[in-house]
């Protein structure tokens, strides 16, 4: 097998691009949900502020989104070497990764976000919505987390092998 054809001089682009999708996009997500659930929680906090740290739920679950892009993110660039060969498969595995966390975190914050800052200002009325706002806020997080498994899986197939 010929090194030239499967590990060109830039397939480590498609490995980086794929790191950069997997921060730039759950990091987003994480601030998404994080501004908007932000945003519900100021609108309680002067009425009833007893509720206030009952109600950081979603920011707390919107930050770890940006920790499962971190985690992939750390993954992929942990197999990359400026004297080692890095092949094209590699690359696009790792491009595939990054997407599925990234894209997967950016959906993930995008409902914690309209999820927390709703059911948010809806505890503040009736203080019963508390279980049924973690659970909804609990299957939003896993398409977070469906991501991560995905990228996991994906990262685990990479093979430099040929270079």
């Amino acid at each position: 097998m010929d090194p030239a054809v499967y590990c060109p001089t830039y397939a480590p682009f498609f490995g980086f691009a794929g790191v950069f999708s997997a921060m730039a996009f759950s990091s987003l997500g994480a601030a998404y949900g994080t501004s908007k659930a932000g945003i519900g929680i100021a609108g309680i906090g002067p009425f009833k502020p007893e509720l206030v740290m009952k109600s950081l739920i979603p920011v707390v679950m919107s930050g770890i989104i940006a920790v499962y892009g971190l985690v992939v993110a750390v993954l992929l660039v942990g197999q990359m070497s400026p004297t080692a060969g890095y092949s094209l498969f590699s690359g696009f595995v790792a491009l595939g990764a990054g997407l599925a966390v990234g894209v997967g975190g950016l959906a993930a914050g995008y409902a914690i976000g309209i999820v927390g800052d709703y059911c948010v200002r809806g505890y503040a009325r009736e203080t019963r919505l508390f279980v049924a706002m973690v659970l909804i806020l609990i299957f939003a997080e896993v398409l977070g987390l469906y991501g991560l498994i995905v990228a996991l899986i994906l990262n685990a197939k990479a093979d430099n092998t040929v270079c």
